[in-house]
């Protein structure tokens, strides 16, 4: 791949994992699923939530953090992604979030890092896998969060 090429398809990338925070902070199952390969796997929080193919994940995600009194912001940076050939790479995110559960007075701040892998199909970039190791959370129980 040469350089000109690497740039293009890492902006893409990063495009990519812009989006799946986005969908994921509004609420945007369809369009979530969209940006996962069909045979995605995620293992969040060190693995203490491990699910496989995109319908599964979706479903999580919809059951954990859909509710309207569920509010959430993840914001990913400092991206490191290594192609590991044209139609492949692998990527870590820096994380920051927050979680906001009203109905259980519950406040969330954390940090962590994403470690992901991407597969091109159909000249398009998607997930193949996804998944956070928590560096610290820091958890709020003294007031409800706005």
């Amino acid at each position: 791949m040469d350089a000109l090429t690497r740039l293009v398809e890492t902006e893409a990338i990063k495009q990519l994992k812009y989006r799946y925070f986005r969908f994921l902070d509004g609420k945007q199952w369809d369009a979530m699923a969209g940006i996962l390969a069909e045979d995605a796997t995620v293992a969040y929080d060190q693995g203490k939530y491990t699910y496989q193919g995109r319908e599964q994940i979706v479903e999580f995600l919809r059951n954990a953090l859909g509710r309207d009194s569920m509010r959430t912001a993840h914001h990913g940076h400092h991206p490191e992604i290594d192609f590991t050939s044209d139609t492949t790479a692998t990527g870590i995110w820096a994380l920051r979030d927050t979680v906001i559960d009203k109905d259980n007075n519950f406040t969330l701040n954390g940090a962590a890092f994403y470690h992901d892998e991407y597969v091109k199909v159909d000249g398009e970039w998607k997930i193949r896998s996804t998944g956070y190791q928590r560096l610290y959370e820091e958890i709020d129980t003294s007031a409800p969060g706005s």
